[in-house]
């Protein structure tokens, strides 16, 4: 794997199952390497196998939805200037195509009613401002009048907040607003069974934004009545999708109040709004990153994914009974749909990419796709425990390997049982890779998530963001060392991003043992990001105590106050347009560094947000691999790229 098959990665997802269960369409996303922009198209395959998937549609288009008869598929389409429409296309018999509505912005989440006559959707609805001059220099400003008023890769969404809307399945109508501004709906619109009501998560509250908790809001499909609060939980709610008989909703269920906290599914009574927990027993994380979805009814039963150790695996379970396990093995399920007996569904393996499978009613399972065939063949991990944390290692051959130490970001995730191109290519350049699941991450309890939360926190007290799970990554770097006599301990470099990149930062402010660094799209200073970052105010939460009122907490677990220890030398690595954690975040750690002296190298990359790595432009993230095998080659001895740009 080098830095340059980034443009050959091929991505499946949203997979969808007719409701005959005889067909699934799915998305396939290509690099368009000479655009530097990414492609993606609606396919269709036979769930039988009969005949090879093939695309149906030729856009830059996604989500998938069968209309009830199963004879014809909703899709979204996006357009260049981030616009988008919603069409349909007739499955297996004659017509055209039909655009149903077309929006300044982009359309998601479509549902079809249960009759098949229209189609509800969320999409962002502009302020009048933006009607007001032909640029933002033109137009008045805007008044920020709570928290949470931007998001990472969106922008500004005070004064575009996400509504929904029901329009005619034929086109023959305009898109009526079901429920709109100033409050923001969380999309995923869910159709009662009669088809007199949709159901959707949202912060409607006074103060919403101070306490975060989103209830189930039942809205009018005609747009007459205003939206009508169905729940009034201690819990957020989200991700609502009724049962068959419309007499229940099955949701996610988080406590915001507590960071982390698992997200569980819970049955809520669609006429009196109590909630039924039926996933808890599993003491596991039930929305995976990537991956969370709606839980899916499948008769009296609810399915859903659990992470767990590493795997992302699918659950039934039929409240008042325990969860059973679905679909299992050393893999990470990223989508699924369900019809009867048959599941559609995306997996990845530790050495290949996700594609489409299928299990029948017989238990069997099909893969339908091999998108990923033209990759490099890839190496298997080897994967071992230290102290309960799971943690792998990736070898090349040959001795006295230089070594890097991967950290995740989150830092609520986990590293997945899954293909993964950054490790492939940093062994393929002759390192040999480790990483873990620490303290704090998911695909455990939920204790062992909350052990990141500060000690002062007045509930549940952790260790901090750097206690705990700092002592993970480095007992099982001394494990793998341990393990494997032809790794050079001399040569061991620590990167990560995000929280990994926080960590990587704590790490060199605390030890000498490694010889470089690359500490990406950190948080640097938990302080300033609290008043600073897109997510301002969620922090609280996660540390277990304010800011305002200990201030010393943040700065106690701030690598950028500990700067004057660092002499490791260290690759910084940010985006202009990161909201997540803003450059800010860098230029701290930067210019405290050049100001002692210290071996730094800082790239800033323009018009790139917080998910550079995953959704960045194909060249931004070509150049980033490349930087990284480039800075670590230089440092470590292993293989540098042919960059001409880097000479």
């Amino acid at each position: 794997m080098q830095p340059a098959d980034i443009a050959r990665i091929v991505s499946v997802s949203a997979p969808a199952l007719s409701p005959d269960g005889r067909r699934v369409a799915f998305t396939v996303t290509r690099v368009d390497l000479a655009a530097n922009r990414y492609r993606s198209a609606v396919w269709l395959a036979d769930v039988d196998g009969g005949t090879a998937p093939y695309p149906i549609t030729s856009g830059d288009d996604g989500n998938p939805r069968w209309s009830p008869d199963g004879r014809r598929l909703a899709f979204t389409r996006a357009d260049d200037d981030g616009g988008g429409s919603l069409r349909v296309v007739p499955v297996g018999g004659p017509g055209e195509t039909v655009t149903v509505c077309a929006r300044p912005e982009a359309v998601e989440s479509p549902a079809w009613s249960p009759d098949g006559t229209r189609i509800a959707f969320a999409s962002r609805e502009r302020a009048k401002r933006y009607g007001q001059g032909d640029d933002e220099r033109a137009r008045p400003p805007r008044r920020i009048d709570r928290l949470f008023s931007r998001v990472d890769g969106t922008g500004w969404t005070i004064d575009r907040p996400r509504g929904v809307f029901v329009v005619a399945a034929d086109g023959s109508g305009t898109p009526v607003q079901v429920a709109g501004g100033p409050h923001d709906h969380d999309g995923d619109p869910a159709w009662s069974p009669d088809g007199e009501r949709l159901v959707v998560s949202a912060v409607r509250r006074p103060d919403g934004d101070l306490d975060l908790r989103a209830d189930l809001h039942v809205l009018d499909p005609t747009g007459r009545t205003e939206p009508r609060p169905l729940t009034d939980s201690a819990r957020s709610l989200w991700m609502p999708a009724y049962s068959p008989d419309g007499a229940r909703i099955a949701a996610l269920s988080d406590d915001v109040r507590i960071i982390p906290s698992h997200n569980h599914v819970t049955v809520i009574d669609a006429e009196t709004g109590a909630e039924t927990p039926v996933s808890t027993a599993l003491d596991r994380q039930c929305a995976p990153f990537p991956g969370a979805r709606p839980p899916l009814w499948s008769g009296g039963d609810v399915l859903f994914p659990v992470e767990d150790h590493g795997d992302v695996h699918v659950y039934r379970v039929r409240p008042g009974a325990a969860p059973e396990r679905v679909l299992g093995g050393t893999r990470a399920i990223r989508g699924f749909d369900a019809v009867g007996d048959t599941i559609a569904f995306v997996a990845s393996t530790p050495t290949a990419p996700g594609e489409l499978f299928v299990r029948g009613p017989d238990g069997a399972e099909r893969r339908l796709t091999h998108l990923g065939a033209g990759l490099p063949t890839a190496l298997e991990p080897e994967r071992f425990t230290v102290d309960g944390v799971d943690a792998w290692i990736l070898r090349p051959d040959g001795d006295d390997l230089p070594v890097l130490l991967s950290v995740h970001g989150g830092p609520m995730t986990q590293y997945p049982n899954a293909w993964f191109d950054e490790f492939q290519m940093w062994a393929a350049a002759g390192y040999a890779v480790v990483w873990c699941n620490p303290h704090g991450s998911t695909g455990d309890t939920e204790a062992f998530s909350r052990e990141i939360r500060a000690p002062e926190a007045t509930e549940h007290p952790g260790s901090g963001w750097a206690g705990r799970a700092a002592q993970d990554v480095l007992a099982v770097l001394d494990a793998a060392l341990a393990r494997h006599s032809e790794l050079d301990a001399g040569r061991v470099g620590v990167l990560g991003g995000s929280y990994g990149g926080y960590l990587t930062t704590w790490l060199v402010a605390h030890t000498d043992r490694f010889a470089a660094a690359c500490s990406e799209r950190a948080a640097n200073n938990l302080e300033s990001l609290e008043w600073d970052s897109d997510a301002a105010g969620l922090f609280r939460h996660e540390i277990g105590v304010g800011h305002l009122d200990a201030p010393e907490v943040y700065r106690a677990q701030s690598p950028v106050h500990r700067v004057r220890d660092i002499r490791t030398p260290l690759l910084i690595l940010h985006s202009d347009g990161d909201l997540r954690c803003p450059p800010s975040q860098a230029d701290q750690l930067y210019v405290a560094l050049r100001l002692l002296g210290r071996d730094v190298e800082y790239w800033r990359f323009p018009e790139e947000g917080h998910e550079l790595s995953r959704a960045g432009s194909p060249r931004h993230r070509i150049q980033r691999a490349e930087l990284i095998l480039d800075f670590f080659g230089r440092r470590l001895g292993g293989t540098r790229p042919e960059a001409d740009w880097l000479r």
